[in-house]
């Protein structure tokens, strides 16, 4: 659109609607300031949560529990074969074998590898079971709260 010097619009375009705009390029949030310079203004969104659906909630904490005990597995067995190849059994086997007597107590009979690997699975099997169990529990105590409470509010901002 033209405007001639008496501030009259010339050429077929209708008037545009006077107030901020945006331009396309300037994003979602942006207005134009009136020196031309694109302003952005973060959107607040203001959210309640009143429900938690338990069966998403035992699939996710079923999930994150089997890696939690395969990260416990790994880790117990990778610390045992340290412990292992620094000779830390064998040192305090030593240790026993000097205080206690010959042959009274050895730490290997008890910190085998197969023992080791035994008890971490169990550990992990009975923690699987429990985590899960746990967070289902909790979302529908979470689900009963929010019916008496009205929900958890979030705020939520768009940066963009």
């Amino acid at each position: 659109m033209t405007t001639t010097s008496g501030g009259r619009s010339s050429g077929s375009n209708p008037p545009q609607p006077s107030g901020p705009s945006r331009p396309p390029e300037a994003g979602p949030g942006a207005v134009i300031a009136p020196s031309g310079t694109p302003v952005v203004r973060n959107r607040r969104l203001k959210l309640t949560i009143t429900r938690v659906d338990p069966w998403t909630v035992l699939r996710l904490s079923f999930l994150l529990s089997i890696a939690t005990a395969v990260i416990t597995v790994v880790a117990l067995l990778v610390l045992w074969s340290m412990l292992a190849a620094a000779g830390v059994f064998d040192s305090v086997d030593g240790t026993l074998d000097s205080v206690l007597g010959e042959g009274a107590l050895t730490i290997t009979q008890y910190f085998s590898f197969g023992r080791v690997l035994s008890v971490s699975l169990l550990i992990a099997a009975i923690d699987v079971v429990l985590i899960t169990a746990l967070a289902t529990i909790g979302a529908f105590l979470f689900n009963l709260a929010t019916s008496l409470a009205g929900g958890l509010e979030v705020s939520v901002t768009d940066d963009s």
